[in-house]
């Protein structure tokens, strides 16, 4: 059977408790075959050589794990700098953000030409190659250069935007024609497809052969959706664990007048958080009945504070917030409950399980995998009732949820006020839906499916695709 090697910015070893359910997932998978998992050691060395960086392998079972050091200078450009201050922006639609600075893709471009060279010495003949993530777009363009000739999948689990958004990036054309030196890639929707598709058939002359595949640059690619899951058993085990209950018990006491909604998310300006903090306050101003009854816990840990966007976002945040409680908050109540730092993952089942509602209102996200969470952290018999973006991956599985557009916000109050006011044996019906597609498309389905598709593709050429890399 082939080996999987896995490989991805960032790792973990996944034997260990605080590993997510992601890295859980792609274990299982590595370790039925004695698989490698590559990646960014996570370790940045103040000084060393641009496009240099050490390498370290070490054993997790039967996986290996490989992991490369970044000098300074790499990971600024690299990972601070195109990763994250352009394609994040870009891919969220957001280029207002987006920084274009000429140095980020050169050290992009070097650094994925540095994972290809530390990574090929540690290939078989027969491994099956899957690369994950807007981090590594040009891997294996960089790995045919090199004269790889294994399968190559490629997973993208951020959005793809439509073609225009596309184009506005600086040299898109050598960016976009790097994937079909993939043999398949995997988007979260199918929205993705479409978007996808478009910008190579529009930008690229691709031709559609059917079958979800395209024709470009003398090579075939195949496209498509493959939603990502959690792992529900494991959830659901975690729900039953002392720390989910004792969570859930102290917040269902302290709140036993009240009606709990709740958001998780990282404080990311994708997320959406201050378009729901206004929709909270309309919902408190168009439904009075919500006074003293009502009470949002938002939590937004933190991300990327050094970045001047982050920082803008969490100073109105903490203004909005601020400003509701001192508006409506009393000496027994206040309205709303920010919380800027990280809650234990182990505690989360907890506080889904507790919320009457929960709130996933992203701008613009590929999947959301706290939407999920909240519905299998439900009880069946009197479960909450889930307000999901429609700009949510997620959207387009959870049909059930309450879909609503987080620019309207008083849509979004209207729409927070039906959950809260929805009798229970529509909760019932609108659960017991959302769970049946949760398990079964969970993460394991998702892995599965995305590795037989890879496997069921043809071996592909020796060469890259024409232009599919250029000379740093």
């Amino acid at each position: 059977m082939s080996r999987l090697v896995v490989i991805s910015n960032r790792l973990a070893d996944p034997r260990k408790s605080a590993a997510g359910g992601l890295a859980v997932a792609l274990g299982d998978a590595l370790a039925r075959t004695g698989g490698l998992w590559f990646g960014w050691s996570g370790t940045v060395t103040p000084d060393g050589t641009p496009g240099e960086g050490a390498l370290q392998t070490h054993q997790a079972g039967n996986v290996t794990l490989a992991t490369v050091d970044l000098c300074q200078a790499d990971h600024a450009a690299y990972y601070q700098g195109y990763a994250n201050s352009v394609l994040w922006p870009v891919l969220h639609y957001r280029l207002d953000l987006a920084d274009f600075s000429a140095n980020y893709s050169e050290g992009y471009r070097r650094v994925n030409q540095m994972f290809a060279r530390k990574l090929l010495p540690l290939l078989r003949e027969d491994d099956v190659i899957w690369v994950h993530d807007y981090h590594l777009i040009p891997l294996a363009a960089e790995l045919r250069a090199l004269g790889c000739r294994q399968r190559i999948g490629f997973f993208l689990h951020v959005p793809v935007p439509p073609p225009l958004i596309l184009a506005a990036l600086p040299q898109h054309e050598w960016l976009m024609r790097s994937f079909f030196a993939y043999d398949l890639v995997g988007l979260q929707s199918e929205a993705d497809v479409v978007h996808f598709t478009r910008y190579m058939v529009n930008e690229a002359q691709a031709q559609e052969l059917g079958g979800q595949r395209l024709r470009a640059f003398n090579a075939t690619l195949r496209v498509a959706a493959f939603p990502i899951g959690i792992d529900v058993q494991e959830f659901q085990r975690l729900g039953r664990a002392p720390d989910a209950v004792q969570t859930c018990e102290a917040l269902r006491a302290e709140y036993s007048r009240r009606q709990l909604l709740l958001g998780i998310d990282r404080l990311d300006y994708s997320k959406g958080i201050p378009h729901r903090v206004r929709a909270f306050r309309q919902l408190l101003e168009r439904y009075p009945e919500n006074e003293h009854s009502a009470t949002l816990v938002m939590i937004a840990s933190p991300s990327r504070d050094d970045v001047h966007a982050y920082a803008d976002l969490r100073q109105e945040l903490e203004g909005l917030c601020g400003a509701i409680n001192g508006d409506y908050g009393d000496l027994d109540w206040m309205p709303l409950r920010y919380i800027h730092r990280t809650v234990a993952r182990k505690r989360v089942p907890g506080l889904c399980r507790a919320a009457r509602v929960g709130l996933v209102t992203p701008l613009r996200d590929g999947m959301n995998l706290v939407a999920k969470e909240y519905v299998v952290a439900q009880e069946p018999e009197d479960p909450g009732v889930l307000v999901l973006s429609r700009f949510a991956g997620a959207a387009e599985q959870l049909k059930e949820a309450l879909l609503v557009n987080p620019y309207d916000t008083q849509g979004m109050a209207d729409a927070i006020q039906t959950a809260l006011r929805m009798p229970l044996s529509e909760r019932q019906w609108r659960h017991e839906r959302l769970m049946e597609r949760i398990q079964r498309q969970d993460v394991h389905w998702w892995r599965n499916s995305f590795l037989q598709a890879l496997r069921d593709e043809a071996a592909p050429p020796v060469t890259a695709p024409a232009g599919a890399v250029a000379a740093t």
